[in-house]
């Protein structure tokens, strides 16, 4: 069964992460001035700490129900998606003109409701389908990479990376490789590394760039 064969680390990492996420996106919402940049760094700040918190109960909690876990592994994988948006949002409200902003919001967002449709309906989907999924709503904001260059050149390589460091996330886990120790740290515990890695370059290219310079 899968849940006697989890690596022992699997979720370790999210679970920590979890509260950092939580403590980080407290201090952006306090340093936010008006209320549209409150509004941007709250629902990054849900959005960053909800995925971290899904994914921490996920994968650390035991629940033998085949139907817990299947709704559990829906709200994981939604969780994503919700992050992905959120993590779009602050640039959108804030650092975008207005046209560009408004099509980066609308695009992020409608691509994350189909994808928690794609979840609701096809929760078995094969792990490619769901990295596709992830990649494919990562790399919208393609659509506005003259205004993020023209932002500033250290926040377009910190968003670049970070996009970087999911892709190849999503591609580990779809592949399942690499695989060092399957029992202790495996191919989940990588893609939840660079998940990690990736959100915090997004975190940085936001509180230092983003916010500061709304």
């Amino acid at each position: 069964m899968e849940i006697l064969e989890r690596p022992r680390l699997r979720g370790v990492f999210h679970q920590y992460a979890f509260f950092v996420a939580v403590l980080a996106g407290t201090v952006l919402v306090v340093l936010a001035d008006s209320g549209r940049e409150r509004l941007a760094m709250w629902v990054y700040a849900v959005a960053l700490a909800a995925m971290f918190g899904v994914s921490a109960l996920y994968h650390r909690v035991t629940c033998r129900s085949p139907n817990v876990r299947k709704w559990m592994r829906r709200l994981d994988h939604s969780a994503i998606l919700l992050l992905i948006a959120g993590t779009y949002t602050p640039f959108a409200l804030l650092a975008f003109d207005g046209t560009l902003g408004s099509a980066v919001l609308i695009a992020v967002w409608s691509g994350a409701a189909a994808g928690l449709v794609l979840n609701l309906f096809w929760v078995d989907a094969p792990t490619w389908v769901t990295a596709v999924v992830y990649i494919a709503l990562g790399w919208v904001g393609v659509i506005a990479v003259p205004e993020l260059v023209g932002f500033g050149i250290a926040p377009a390589v910190l968003v670049f990376a970070g996009g970087a460091l999911y892709t190849i996330g999503a591609v580990t886990y779809a592949l399942k490789r690499p695989n060092p120790v399957p029992h202790v740290f495996g191919y989940h515990e990588i893609f939840h590394l660079l998940v990690i890695g990736a959100a915090i370059t997004h975190f940085v290219a936001i509180a230092a760039f983003v916010l500061p310079e709304a």
